[in-house]
């Protein structure tokens, strides 16, 4: 598939999803060149804003600055001053952090975050050989810091359900969603947790 047909690809699923009820999208795509990411980073958030969504985008605080995204999820290991930098380029904006333990979660808690993901809370087949899952008493340990936590990893309809009752903020899936022909029967029992 040419970078075209993958990029009209990518925004049909978004809009399907958009379409089913999916209303935060956290736009990745980090191994694009910086040109070509910032034009599809712009027309997902246009397609994510019209379809009544959030949008934030990873890794890059002065691009989501730019776009004005409604956030930037950052990724694990940012320090304090980093997420500073974030929080002055978008006052508004929602500032995430990718964490992997519940001491990650404490620090970005400490450093001023306004969400954190943990992962991966279940083994996943988006990203092998990354962990070991936590599992759901992860989210219970880190819920104590008091940070939004959204459970990430290997998080399908039939595991959602123990990470909300652990008490995380939310979830986060990828997978499911983005490979299969039809998201549609995911994402409604996704939603209906």
């Amino acid at each position: 598939m040419d970078c075209a047909t993958e990029e009209f690809a990518l925004l049909a699923r978004i809009d399907t999803l958009l379409a089913g009820g999916a209303r935060w999208v956290w736009f990745r795509e980090r191994d694009m060149a910086s040109g070509p990411r910032e034009i599809l980073a712009r027309t997902t958030m246009e397609r994510v804003r019209a379809g009544g969504g959030t949008f934030s985008l990873g890794g890059d605080a002065s691009l989501a600055a730019r776009l004005g995204a409604d956030g930037v999820h950052l990724p694990g290991g940012t320090t304090l001053e980093e997420i500073g930098q974030a929080r002055r380029l978008l006052p508004n904006g929602l500032i995430g952090v990718s964490t992997h333990s519940v001491a990650e979660v404490e620090t970005a808690a400490r450093h001023g975050a306004d969400y954190a993901t943990l992962s991966p809370i279940f083994a996943t087949v988006s990203k092998p050989g990354y962990g070991p899952a936590l599992g759901p008493e992860a989210i219970a340990a880190a819920h104590v810091h008091g940070l939004p936590v959204l459970a990430l990893g290997g998080i399908t309809p039939e595991t959602a359900h123990a990470c909300c009752e652990a008490g995380a903020a939310g979830i986060a899936v990828m997978g499911d969603l983005m490979r299969g022909s039809d998201p549609g029967p995911t994402l409604r029992a996704l939603l209906s947790v």
